[in-house]
């Protein structure tokens, strides 16, 4: 039982088995899923007040530089939020494969080429909107299917 839970822990955080997506933050070797907080819990579909969550919350700290996850176009930003507050900005990347939406990043650019590891931008400061949280860059494949096994 114990062998069978390091080996399930092992395959779950290595980054030979992660998905065809770069690391998205600087300083981390695989991409950490938001575990839960006061504020909810990282996974997909997992419960909100009035909806389930439609992306993947990959922890990342307050500043820190965000990589693309992979070759392709920046089309636009991507907004969360209809009201402005101070982590209301990220962008939509659509590539061969893949199209997301990743929000709480102040992108470098809005609209261009961008290559899979390439710098897109940085963090935003997700505590002073949610103090005590897990801050992380928020991640949504356009169809809103679950993006998690790409991570």
């Amino acid at each position: 039982m114990l062998l069978t839970r390091v080996l399930l822990l092992a395959v779950s955080i290595s980054p030979v088995w992660a998905g065809p997506w770069a690391t998205l933050c600087a300083g981390k070797s695989y991409n950490e899923i938001r575990t839960c907080d006061s504020f909810g819990c990282g996974h997909y579909s997992a419960k909100r007040t009035h909806r389930l969550h439609r992306g993947v919350d990959v922890v990342c700290s307050d500043g820190t530089t965000v990589y693309a996850p992979f070759t392709g176009k920046i089309v636009r930003q991507a907004k969360p939020y209809r009201k402005e507050n101070a982590i209301n900005n990220g962008v939509q990347i659509s590539g061969q494969d893949f199209c997301v939406k990743m929000f709480y990043i102040k992108p470098i650019k809005y609209k261009g080429t961008i290559s899979k590891g390439e710098r897109l931008g940085t963090l935003l400061p997700m505590q002073t909107v949610y103090p005590g949280i897990q801050s992380h860059v928020h991640v949504e494949n356009c169809d809103g299917s679950d993006p998690t096994g790409n991570l």
